[in-house]
């Protein structure tokens, strides 16, 4: 676990082995989230970029009688 500083202007850099695992590049857009006492950053990605990220989900589900 890496641990940041805030600066004076509320301002974090996010540790090398994080970006560099996450290939997170300058000027990249994340999503910030409170999540109970958390804030999440999610990366945000191109639409182009999620193409063919559900491939092999299974979409059967059961259905009732009367929704076939």
């Amino acid at each position: 676990m890496e641990a940041v500083t805030i600066s004076p202007k509320f301002q974090i850099v996010i540790p090398r082995k994080v970006r560099d695992s996450l290939s997170l590049k300058p000027g990249l857009k994340v999503q910030v989230l409170v999540y109970g006492n958390r804030i999440e950053l999610i990366p945000l990605k191109e639409i182009s970029e999620m193409r063919g990220f559900l491939e092999g989900i299974n979409t059967e589900v059961e259905r009732e009688p009367d929704r076939i």
